[in-house]
């Protein structure tokens, strides 16, 4: 697998396109005026405890309270001395806090206090006593190896406990050892800064998006980061010169006069992102549509006849979209409950080949997934850990004329509307005349097929009724005006 990264800079915002074999697989966007805040460590003010949903509200000086759940709390998920949290927090008690979850929608940004520190090869611990293993690391021997080798170049007075990511497989203990220094320097930044900040401050920020992505994301795999700032670039090969040495070689300054994301056809695959139809090579299509709740998938067959029977085109289909989906759910960041309606398979052959074939495809996405295979209904259920908003969401705002519903009235609706309002108006008020200001279809509408309906009205109410055009209107939209 060929990876290559591809970073482009403006002062408004980064955006970071992964590539695999040519083709785009996920997009990170960050904004200067709303920077992600995971990993981000706050001085924040409990404003409310919800004993009955055990949770709490916490201020920190963003624009809406943050949501901490007893699980989160320090104190709370002590196994050997579990407490409520009520018995923990109050209202104005100052408390240190952590963001594990980005504000998504209507919903704050979600909190923990167990606080930890990302380094490129590990994750401190240091209110904890456990050494862990990023569960990507599957192989029980190389697992423990890891955890002997960590134990081995810990000191001996060193406190808190450490999670191996997959980048330590191929760390040297020389790496190994300056992330260890670099984590607990960082911490006890952390720690002394808390001590001094007033409530409702930023305490710690991780880094930004282009460096995270030096820490988290590259590795053997990588071939090649394009980046076409040379101001990023620099701070880039500063930063891999400290903490990510291998990444150095893999740094390039792309100065072409070709925008870097023309050049990879970027710009054309975030305008599909953008769409509820997704094209598949063979003819067939998905339909994905975004709710508050869920994502749902629909697979279509389309113009795709090609196959033996009709048995043998639907599964092709199935086993198509199941590669798309997986890509689709990476670039468009889509989380939380997500149900696919595969096309219906009668045999149960084709129906474990279409789940394989999606559980392969998105066992390289880096957020968490869990499939649970097809219903007793034939949707497949499946989940993928949010921790963002979706690309939709941040790239897009809901259509002010229809309100997100994705459809408008029509213009024979919206006529028997305004039929209906002269009609309270009249009543309501005293006036010479009556004039419909409205969009150009619906006053069309008015003035040829309802016509008639408009004269009875004008002449059983007893008062005139004039048209005018607004252009500026949308097809919802109208005004009545008392002469």
């Amino acid at each position: 697998m060929r990876e290559e990264l591809l970073i482009n800079v403006t002062p408004q915002e980064t955006r970071i396109a992964t590539m695999e074999n040519g083709v785009l697989q996920e997009l990170q966007i960050e904004r200067s005026s709303s920077l992600g805040l995971v990993g981000n460590v706050y001085r924040g003010i409990v404003c409310r405890v919800l004993p009955g949903m055990q949770s709490a509200f916490v201020e920190m000086g963003l624009q809406r309270a943050a949501f901490l759940h007893a699980g989160d709390i320090l104190e709370c998920s002590d196994a050997e001395n579990p407490r409520s949290i009520q018995e923990v927090l109050h209202e104005g008690q100052s408390v240190m806090v952590q963001v594990i979850k980005d504000p998504i929608g209507t919903k704050g940004a979600r909190l923990t206090t167990h606080i930890s520190v990302a380094g490129r090869f590990l994750v401190y611990l240091p209110q904890q006593a456990h050494i862990g293993v990023s569960q990507r690391i599957e192989d029980e021997a190389e697992r423990e190896a890891l955890k002997t080798k960590l134990i081995r170049l810990l000191p001996d007075n060193g406190i808190g406990g450490y999670i191996i990511r997959t980048m330590s497989e191929t760390a040297t203990d020389a790496e190994l050892l300056a992330d260890i220094d670099y984590l607990s320097k960082t911490w006890a930044h952390i720690r002394e800064k808390s001590t001094t900040v007033p409530e409702r401050t930023l305490i710690f920020q991780d880094l930004n998006l282009p460096m995270r992505v030096l820490r988290d994301v590259v590795c053997a795999e990588t071939e090649i980061v394009r980046v076409d700032s040379s101001e990023t670039y620099q701070k880039l090969v500063d930063f891999a010169h400290l903490y990510a040495i291998a990444a150095t070689s893999k740094l390039v300054h792309y100065q072409g006069e070709r925008p870097l994301f023309d050049l990879y056809n970027i710009e054309q695959e975030i305008e599909k992102a953008m769409s509820r139809k997704v094209e598949l090579k063979s003819g067939g299509y998905l339909i994905f549509d975004q709710t508050e709740a869920l994502t749902t998938v629909d697979v279509n067959t389309g113009s795709f006849v090609s196959g033996k029977n009709l048995s043998d085109t639907i599964f092709k289909t199935n086993l198509e979209a199941a590669q798309a989906i997986a890509r689709q759910l990476k670039l468009r960041n889509l989380g939380g409950i997500i149900i696919i309606d595969f096309i219906d398979m009668d045999e149960d052959s084709q129906r474990d080949a279409v789940l394989d074939e999606l559980n392969k495809a998105v066992a390289n996405d880096r957020a968490r997934i869990s499939v649970n295979g097809f219903s007793a209904l034939g949707l497949v259920e499946m989940t993928r850990k949010r921790t963002r908003e979706s690309l939709a969401h941040t790239l897009c705002e809901p259509c002010p004329t229809c309100q997100g519903r994705g459809e408008i009235k029509t213009a024979q609706t919206m006529c028997y509307e305004i039929l209906r309002e002269l009609l309270r108006e009249a009543r309501q008020f005293s006036a010479r005349e009556l004039r419909v200001l409205a969009a150009p279809k619906v006053i069309e509408m008015l003035q040829d097929e309802e016509s008639q309906s408009l004269a009875n009205l004008s002449d059983f109410i007893g008062k005139p009724i004039s048209l005018q055009v607004e252009a500026g209107y949308n097809q919802e939209s109208f005004d009545i005006i008392l002469m």
